[in-house]
């Protein structure tokens, strides 16, 4: 496995495994890589003879009060996992070299992104499409391969690749949890572990809610009203937003259809998690 921190190596490299015939699929990741990240890379190698994942903390994704100088950072462990994946090739540029000037463009999504993680991180979806986008460009891969936890995003990505042309294909695939329920990121190394065990209570009200709709539930305000009484019986919980919705504009649910997703977002401490659950009609 090569590792290159220059737009031009990259695509030399790209370049070369397509003379190759290979495909190529992407792996976008801010490092820190956990089994949910390698998980987006075995799905990546089902899809293309070449992988290439990039790791770039992205600063305009942060808001002023955000968590920038503390996102945790492992650049030799991360590119140990990737090459122990399969990956074929690490990108992993410096701030100077993704944002070479002072910047005239930048990527910013419509009503799609007015809720949610929209309205709790003002501005964080420009900044994720802005990376992406010059990603996707830099890279020119045939599949792109996303993780459903950050599910907004994921659904965002996939209407900017639509709604722009970009010649390829967004795949998404489930969240990995670990053995407690809880789904796999990389601020959850912030929670102490009283704060672990209480973070609990999101993945529990999440499966909760879908019990209900297994059950028949579908009205979503009821829908919404299980879950919260599960968040509301856990101490050192901060609801930040807990909602059903559909999933192709992101507005509320009142009644629960194919395209249905119970969405959630709670703040433990410092820490903010968030997490979902597709609801299959």
């Amino acid at each position: 496995m090569n590792v290159v921190t220059t737009i031009a190596d990259v695509r030399a490299a790209v370049a070369a495994a397509r003379s190759r015939g290979e495909a190529v699929a992407f792996v976008p990741t801010m490092g820190a890589l956990h089994e949910g990240h390698l998980s987006l890379v075995d799905a990546a190698r089902r899809r293309g003879g070449f992988v290439v994942l990039s790791i770039f903390v992205n600063p305009l994704q942060f808001g002023p009060n955000e968590d920038l100088a503390k996102y945790p950072r492992d650049m030799a462990g991360d590119t140990a996992r990737a090459a122990e994946r399969g990956t074929s090739l690490v990108f992993a540029p410096s701030v100077d070299e993704i944002y070479r000037r002072e910047r005239t463009i930048e990527i910013r999504p419509l009503k799609f992104a007015d809720d949610w993680e929209g309205a709790s991180r003002p501005g964080h979806f420009t900044g994720v499409l802005t990376i992406v986008a010059k990603l996707f460009n830099i890279v020119q891969p045939d599949v792109a391969v996303f993780g459903q936890k950050d599910l907004q995003q994921a659904c965002l990505v996939q209407a900017m690749t639509r709604e722009l042309d970009f010649p390829l294909e967004v795949q998404v695939e489930p969240t990995v949890r670990d053995s407690d329920g809880l789904a796999l990121s990389s601020r959850n190394q912030f929670l102490s572990p009283r704060e672990r065990k209480a973070a609990l209570a999101l993945p529990r009200a999440l499966t909760r809610l879908r019990a209900a709709h297994r059950s028949g539930v579908r009205t979503g305000a009821e829908l919404e009203r299980v879950a919260e009484e599960v968040l509301a019986a856990e101490p050192g919980i901060e609801l930040d937003y807990l909602a059903v919705v559909d999933t192709r504009t992101f507005k509320r649910a009142r009644t629960v259809g194919a395209h249905a997703a119970a969405i959630g977002a709670v703040r433990i401490g410092t820490t903010r998690l968030i997490d979902n659950e597709l609801l299959q009609p």
